[in-house]
């Protein structure tokens, strides 16, 4: 683990765990801020994350996302991945949340797994048979996905991640990524200029807060049921 990593045990999808990345830039969502080229991206997924994110941090509050389908069948197959892993390839233990700052941005990395007694960790992704017959035939780590393993491994400084992809009915398939300067700059540059914006959008808001003639504060009503995903 890299010295200026925090783990935080947190039990993931917890309200602690949803507190601990509120308002932060999680390695899930570098794809909305990093095109596959490794270009800074500017479009409109970009401009929505930075106010989500400014958001979250002047309110406090995570608004909640609704499960679908495949989303339910991934954190069955995670588990089941996970255990697969550990019985077949090497011993792994849960983690709930992985902070480092890079260069002023706080950045976040929920693992599916690390290892208990080496420097790694595992990225356990459940596929449609129709991606995995494409992963085990190129053997290749999705361009999806990369980032997300890529900012990972900067979050982490693990030596590797083994990225998992799994798929009830078809073998299990293991690919090793191991940490790449190339992505590994690219992340850091695309993540120091997305914080600069989010900071903007807040300095602005308390600006024109502060500025108002009147201001009539409302209560927020939450359902009563919940739903969250990463």
């Amino acid at each position: 683990m890299h010295p200026q990593a925090t783990i935080h045990n947190v039990e993931q999808g917890s309200d602690e765990w949803h507190a601990a990345r509120n308002g932060l830039l999680t390695a899930s969502e570098v794809r909305l801020i990093l095109t596959p080229t490794l270009k800074v991206a500017n479009n409109e997924k970009t401009r929505a994350h930075v106010w989500e994110l400014a958001a979250q941090r002047i309110s406090g509050y995570t608004e909640p996302t609704y499960i679908g389908d495949d989303m339910l069948r991934g954190y069955v197959d995670e588990v089941k991945a996970r255990d697969a892993y550990n019985d077949h390839y090497a011993p792994v233990e849960e983690l709930g949340f992985i902070t480092r700052d890079i260069g002023g941005c706080i950045m976040g990395y929920s693992p599916d797994g690390a290892g208990m007694f080496d420097n790694f960790g595992i990225e356990c992704k459940s596929r449609r048979q129709k991606y995995q017959i494409e992963v085990i035939t190129t053997n290749e780590v999705p361009q999806d996905h990369m980032l997300q393993l890529q900012s990972g491994l900067l979050v982490t400084g693990w030596d590797y991640i083994d990225y998992i992809s799994y798929s009830g009915g078809l073998p299990m398939w293991v690919i090793r990524q191991e940490p790449i300067a190339e992505y590994q700059y690219a992340i850091a540059n695309a993540a120091i200029a997305f914080e600069k914006q989010v900071q903007e959008k807040i300095a602005k808001y308390r600006e024109r807060i502060g500025a108002a003639d009147i201001v009539i504060e409302t209560e927020r009503e939450r359902p009563d049921t919940e739903v969250y995903f990463e």
